[in-house]
């Protein structure tokens, strides 16, 4: 993806592959996302730019199914929360993955970054947030529980409230300071720091 998105700044804004991408590190550091620094600062068409990067990925080459993330997710209790997608991609990118993955059966929704509309928001924004809670029909902020790989990502959810796992790579050196309470290198990890949304957990 880095590779896709390096080209099409190349491509788009006439840059060298250096300061490509430099410009597209700055603006995933300043917004979470590169596509709404092209889309503020160059006019950008973010469909256009879904195109050729998001949709251009050969994901079914890269990702399979997970027969032990299926479960992970099935042991949820879905009578005490909702199951929800929250994804910075577009909704095509998000349906791909989740399909391929063998879990987009279990998710009631997906709050997706909508690269169609004038104006759009994505993590970390207050905005794309507050959207999320709206389309999930959740008014609370303490019954959020968030799961993310983006230290900013997870910052944001925490600092407003919401029960926050930052996922790390198991390869990936642990930041300074920790984006939220939970921090994880495994999904499993869940069953222990989250326990009551769990089927079967003796805590209420």
């Amino acid at each position: 993806m880095s590779v896709l998105i390096d080209k099409f700044f190349e491509d788009h804004l006439s840059l060298s592959q250096q300061d490509a991408n430099e410009l597209h590190l700055k603006y995933y550091r300043e917004y979470g996302l590169a596509i709404e620094g092209l889309v503020r600062h160059h006019k950008v068409d973010a469909l256009e730019y879904n195109t050729k990067v998001d949709d251009a990925l050969p994901l079914e080459n890269v990702i399979k199914p997970n027969p032990e993330l299926r479960k992970l997710i099935q042991d949820i209790d879905t009578s005490k929360v909702r199951l929800w997608l929250f994804t910075n991609a577009y909704i095509n990118h998000g349906k791909r993955v989740v399909k391929l993955l063998k879990v987009d059966d279990l998710f009631e929704g997906m709050t997706y970054c909508d690269y169609g509309s004038e104006k759009f928001y994505c993590k970390p924004h207050k905005e794309m947030f507050d959207k999320a809670m709206e389309e999930a029909g959740i008014k609370s902020n303490e019954k959020c529980y968030f799961v993310d790989d983006s230290f900013i990502n997870c910052k944001a959810a925490h600092e407003r409230g919401w029960k926050v796992a930052h996922l790390l790579d198991k390869a990936d050196a642990p930041p300074p300071q920790q984006a939220s309470k939970y921090q994880i290198r495994s999904l499993e990890e869940l069953r222990t720091i989250f326990p009551k949304v769990f089927k079967n957990s003796k805590q209420e």
